[in-house]
């Protein structure tokens, strides 16, 4: 197959779609097929073939409803000039899925649609995106979903499409499946008595950060180390800094206090050694589709406590792995924890280490069988095969 996946920005950029287009390009291109994605251009970026998937390249910024400025034509004419048997669109309200929206009837081969949440569909400037959706979306041949109940699949049902199809996301065997070789304990000078809570997520601001540190500072036992892995990490003092009593309380036990909160950006093999040394996975995020990083706790045998974000009740459903702390969602869709009701939830599972291994031994087994990138990979690959073999 000659595939072509379009996705805003690519590998060395980091987060959770360009991780999903990455794993599934390169182990499609291991199975033989001709893979090219269509991408951001950035200086970080020093070849045109990554493990082995072609990179093509615009420099593009925006969407349909900010406005989008840079290679628009330039972008639009490889969609329409290119031959591929598949086209893939990953995630809406991005440039790379938006300029293809009113052409999709002219570009050849089979066009797929993997949405990603609609992440905007409740906040008010959006809504006119929405309703020109409502047609965009019969354009594609397949719908892929994370999720069998979200935003994006319930208004595919509402608009009458069935060719549906859900996916969910997962995590990498070759990563997790061999012996850590980094002691985070040892490199970040953590107390031994310390239990060590886990979150990882770009400093946006909408990625739970203060509440998880509002939880951490809150619970009832004084040996913790709460470990966030993120980039943008300038923009924690920004997101602090809206916040000036909670900023005096973090501040206070960073002085002071026993338990210690750390922020940094790592690479990615430290990442993984900090998910197979930690003793939970705290994630109070704001805003998700189908969080990653809960996949990648699994396979990690670690417990996650999640706020009720995108999938994640599914996902805890599904792996056996994880909670879901009290959640409250606002009128624009965004997800914010009760703080004190989780902090509860949060000292119980810390203080019964048994449940923690129980769960994350589920957890294990359940991502070994169901969600590794192979196993999702290779559902992609029947799936383009078979919209191939329908022409």
């Amino acid at each position: 197959m000659n595939i072509l996946h379009c996705v805003e920005s690519y590998f060395p950029d980091v987060g959770g779609m360009q991780e999903v287009v990455r794993q599934l390009s390169k182990r499609l291109a291991t199975k033989g097929h001709t893979v090219t994605v269509a991408t951001r251009k950035t200086t970080a970026r020093n070849s045109k073939n990554i493990e082995g998937v072609q990179i093509v390249e615009f420099d593009i910024r925006g969407n349909l409803v900010e406005g989008i400025s840079g290679e628009v034509e330039k972008y639009q004419q490889f969609l329409l000039s290119s031959h591929f048997d598949i086209v893939t669109f990953f995630a809406a309200q991005q440039w790379a899925t938006d300029l293809a929206l009113p052409l999709l009837n002219q570009i050849k081969g089979k066009k797929v649609s993997v949405p990603t949440g609609y992440s905007g569909f409740y906040i008010d400037k959006y809504q006119g995106y929405y309703e020109q959706m409502k047609t965009w979306i019969h354009g594609f041949d397949m719908n892929v979903y994370l999720s069998e109940n979200y935003r994006d699949i319930n208004f595919a049902k509402a608009n009458g499409i069935t060719n549906t199809l859900v996916i969910p996301n997962g995590a990498a065997e070759d990563e997790f499946l061999h012996p850590k070789q980094i002691d985070i304990r040892r490199k970040f000078e953590m107390p031994s008595s310390h239990l060590l809570l886990l979150h990882i997520g770009s400093f946006t601001g909408i990625k739970g950060h203060r509440e998880a540190i509002e939880i951490a500072l809150k619970l009832r036992n004084q040996n913790i180390t709460l470990l966030m892995i993120g980039n943008n990490l300038e923009k924690m003092k920004m997101v602090s800094l809206r916040y000036p009593i909670f900023s005096l309380r973090y501040l206070w036990n960073q002085l002071f206090g026993k338990k210690r909160i750390i922020t940094t950006f790592i690479s990615r093999e430290e990442t993984v050694a900090a998910y197979k040394t930690a003793d939970l996975f705290l994630f109070p995020s704001n805003i998700e589709c189908s969080p990653i990083v809960l996949f990648e706790a699994a396979a990690a045998k670690l417990p996650f406590a999640s706020s009720d974000v995108g999938n994640a009740s599914e996902i805890a459903l599904w792996t056996e792995g994880g909670i879901v702390l009290p959640t409250q969602k606002n009128k624009s869709g965004y997800s914010y924890v009760s703080v004190n009701k989780s902090v509860k939830l949060v000292d119980d599972l810390l203080d019964n280490k048994s449940k923690r291994h129980a769960m994350g031994e589920a957890a294990f087994a359940n991502w070994k069988s169901k969600f590794s990138w192979e196993i999702i990979a290779k559902t992609y690959e029947n799936m383009y095969l078979t919209l191939i073999n329908a022409a």
